[in-house]
């Protein structure tokens, strides 16, 4: 199986210097040095000047999700209440490997600026606006649809990381022993309720101005179908789980898919922390460790109770 290419700066240059030619990012261009060329954390991202981000799939299947990006943010950018990039070229920077290039969106992360509360009004208005998104276009689009994850199945897998952690004082078990067997039945994903789930809303997919307001939500590639606690999830490791419950409630979410998306995120925390200490590749340590504190904050609504049945209000 042929291993695909690595872009490098020469790639990426090459590249820039192509669009700069044919006049897609801007006239003038071609007959200087072009725009400063810097990665943007990873190789498949970089900063072009200071207005363009260039994204690179680095293997097939992540090319088809970045080619339906662009018609997916056409889709829900009338309805989320934020910006999302404009893509200003696109194309293949190598044999069926796709590029974008889009407008980049000012602002830092939510790893850089703490969302303020008219903030958590706009991830309201995000997760709102994802729930009016035509399922049936995102689908006619590539959207695929996906079941629900098995909260007593993470439970489990959680239990067993949690036992790895304890000897090194990364996590107290006992903490996971108010999501019992009962609780995740009673938080079990409600039939009918999919909409569009960005499914990647950490903190640097989440542009944030330094006065706390949500400004715009970067890279649909993630995007599914499915059970909006996972976009719940997201933002409890984002912003921490007060301010997502928060979100989700004005957003019009009551307690079971507040409390679900709660407690996908805590599992999902520990059990990353988990494989990353036995090098298994799950990302980051430091940053690992702040998304296990922010899932694992404190809110009013903490306990797993009897839940009324649908149709109450909960």
């Amino acid at each position: 199986m042929t291993q695909p290419p690595t872009p490098t700066a020469d790639t990426v240059r090459r590249l820039v210097r192509s669009l700069l030619a044919d006049g897609t990012v801007g006239a003038g261009g071609a007959t200087g040095p072009g725009p400063e060329i810097r990665p943007a954390g990873e190789r498949s991202t970089w900063w072009v000047g200071s207005r363009h981000v260039l994204r690179l799939a680095p293997d097939p299947e992540t090319s088809a999700r970045l080619r339906r990006e662009p018609r997916l943010r056409d889709l829900v950018r009338p309805h989320i209440g934020v910006a999302v990039p404009v893509a200003v070229a696109h194309g293949e920077w190598a044999d069926q490997l796709a590029y974008t290039l889009d407008t980049r969106l000012p602002g830092g992360s939510a790893e850089e600026h703490d969302v303020s509360a008219v903030g958590e009004a706009d991830l309201a208005a995000l997760l709102t606006g994802l729930r009016e998104v035509p399922v049936r276009q995102a689908e006619t689009l590539g959207v695929p649809r996906v079941a629900p994850r098995s909260l007593e199945a993470l439970r489990r897998a959680a239990a067993r990381s949690a036992g790895r952690l304890a000897p090194a004082d990364e996590f107290d078990p006992a903490l996971l022993q108010q999501l019992t067997p009962s609780a995740t039945a009673q938080l079990a994903a409600q039939a009918g309720t999919a909409v569009l789930v960005h499914h990647d809303l950490r903190g640097g997919n989440l542009v944030v101005s330094a006065d706390g307001r949500v400004r715009g939500v970067l890279d649909w590639t993630d995007a599914v179908v499915g059970d909006p606690a996972e976009d719940i999830a997201g933002l409890a490791l984002a912003v921490g789980s007060p301010a997502a419950v928060r979100a989700a409630t004005l957003a019009g979410y009551a307690a079971r898919p507040c409390l679900r998306g709660l407690w996908l995120a805590r599992c999902d925390t520990v059990v990353r922390l988990a494989q990353s200490l036995a090098r298994r590749d799950a990302g980051p340590l430091p940053l690992l460790r702040v998304q296990l504190r922010r899932a694992w904050e404190a809110i009013l609504l903490e306990r797993v109770t009897e839940l009324r049945e649908d149709g109450e209000d909960e």
